[in-house]
């Protein structure tokens, strides 16, 4: 749709935009939605570092090369030129930047995209709190120079208060000072830090949320100092529309267990199927975080309190975890991955007995035994590393799937609202019309595509080796349950002969046979 009408595009228009985390999935779909729905802002800078021998320039380079970027390569090349990498790294004082580029920042940019941060549920406390906390600090000391700032959106997470069972668009107290965390961490020991991270946290379950949550009180420590607006999005899943559907680029959270229940490795997974999935596909997430700018950059009346948007699924297109795998299990039948060790039959169990049971018997002992194949063969052996990397990764992940949250979305709700019939369509941030069966489709083919780099035209081949390991998984459960009737017969007839054995016994015994006399007079 043209964007003349906007009034989004028409607010960054000749704007400069500073966008931090601009590498990761958010960040890479946000900097292609900003340089094709707001064709005339003036320019983008993403702080990027230096990563294996890459300069910011050359991996800027690199990622436009990615699909992501099709659209704008095919309908608005010179798009691209506005985008100018900035050398800088959250985890240094002053973020890295030179003088030049620091003076650069703060004259010239108005919007503030605060993204970076470490995703890794079950990252150390020192570099959590690093990355996500200190480095929060350090962009808003940043921010304070600039002087046309008109919008600072930070992005942090719905699950950053996940102690709570129903949270509402606001900022809650910290149980301590994040000052007093950003000190400790920088002091301590980290072999004495990692000791105490436990009790430090609690009660949340991994550091990633912990140190959202200090970050955004740091946030507000600015308000209304600064224009800063919270953004919380729950799960963040593939594309829904744009640029394409079903892009993504990233194993973690939910394409994670996809992935690995549809190449049959994952086979059991700790969950309650009747609670909802909170997930949000990536481009309504990012549709929200540019239409919060805007709404922080154009309003009239001075706010009391700082906006804060939970970003979240429909209450009215709800979707169970039950539902998900369900439907994705059909899906990944009629689509399989290359490369199934196994045929993906996995199933959720809401008892963790069960699951734990499932796992020694459907995860752990086919990994030895396929490893025990490949030291026959003279291969590497990686199944059973693999199954202990996969069962650390599905603990972080459980604590998610095993709860359920109320999420109020009254200031989200209200930015739709807010915008006009235009800005509306371009920017839409409605997930009622969204037909979750062909955004799994999508999902499944996204992942298979853009992140396994596994090409459609390989399905054929993929779908008749599938029907191969239907046969031999049946087998296999044939073989399975048989051997376990005949172990458990076995044990109860040698159980049964003991027992006559030792009735034979006792009825022997002289003590016995006195006493069998005497009641007999």
């Amino acid at each position: 749709m043209d964007s003349a009408n906007s009034e989004v595009a028409e607010f960054f228009r000749g704007r400069s935009v500073l966008v931090t985390g601009a590498s990761g999935f958010m960040g890479k779909v946000l900097l292609e939605k900003l340089l094709y729905s707001c064709p005339d802002l003036r320019a983008i800078y993403i702080l990027l570092r230096t990563k294996r021998y890459k300069t910011p320039e050359v991996r800027t380079e690199e990622m436009l090369k990615i699909p992501l970027f099709n659209r704008l390569r095919k309908e608005k090349p010179g798009a691209l030129q506005k985008l100018l990498p900035i050398h800088g790294d959250l985890t240094e004082e002053e973020l890295g930047l030179s003088s030049e580029n620091k003076a650069k920042l703060q004259e010239d940019v108005s919007v503030v995209f605060h993204c970076g941060a470490t995703l890794r549920l079950e990252a150390k406390l020192k570099d959590a709190i690093e990355m996500n906390t200190t480095g929060t600090w350090r962009i808003l000391q940043l921010a304070r120079g600039m002087k046309e700032l008109k919008a600072f959106v930070h992005l942090s997470t719905a699950f950053c208060h996940c102690d709570l069972e129903e949270l509402e668009e606001k900022i809650y107290d910290s149980p301590v000072d994040p000052h007093d965390v950003m000190r400790c961490v920088q002091w301590m020991d980290e072999t004495a830090l990692n000791l105490v991270s436990d009790r430090l946290i609690a009660p949340h379950p991994n550091t990633y949320t912990y140190s959202k949550r200090l970050a955004e009180r740091l946030i507000s420590s600015q308000f209304p100092d600064l224009p800063v607006a919270v953004a919380r999005p729950a799960i963040v899943t593939p594309t829904w529309k744009e640029p394409m559907p079903g892009w993504v680029d990233s194993l973690n959270g939910t394409i994670g267990l996809l992935v690995g229940g549809g190449k049959g490795v994952i086979r059991s997974m700790h969950c309650n199927g009747e609670y909802q999935a909170k997930v949000v596909p990536v481009d309504l997430a990012i549709n929200c975080l540019v239409a919060i700018a805007w709404r922080t950059g154009t309003s009239e009346n001075r706010l009391s309190e700082i906006p804060v948007y939970n970003i979240t699924s429909s209450d009215v297109n709800i979707v169970t975890w039950r539902e998900v795998l369900d439907k994705g299990r059909k899906v990944v039948h009629e689509n399989p991955f290359e490369m199934t060790i196994w045929y993906p039959d996995g199933n959720i169990r809401n008892s963790k007995l069960m699951h734990n049971l499932c796992v020694i018997f459907l995860h752990f002992l086919p990994a030895y035994f396929i490893d025990f194949l490949l030291l026959i063969c003279g291969q590497k052996r990686f199944m059973v590393r693999l199954q202990h990397k996969i069962q650390d990764g599905l603990q972080v992940l459980q604590y998610f799937t095993t709860r359920q949250w109320q999420f109020r979305t009254t200031n989200a709700s209200a930015l739709q609202k807010q915008m006009n019939s235009v800005d509306r369509e371009i920017f839409f941030t409605d997930t009622e019309s969204m037909d979750n069966d062909e955004y799994l489709v999508d999902t499944v083919l996204g992942a298979r595509q853009y992140c396994l780099k596994e090409p459609l035209s390989s399905l054929p081949r993929c779908r008749r080796n599938l029907k191969i390991l239907y046969v031999v998984d049946r087998v296999w459960s044939a073989i399975f349950y048989l051997l376990l009737a005949w172990v458990v017969f076995t044990c109860f007839k040698t159980t049964h002969r003991l027992l006559d054995i030792d009735v034979y016994y006792i009825s022997n015994m002289p003590m016995v046979r006195s006493l069998i006399a005497l009641s007999d007079v």
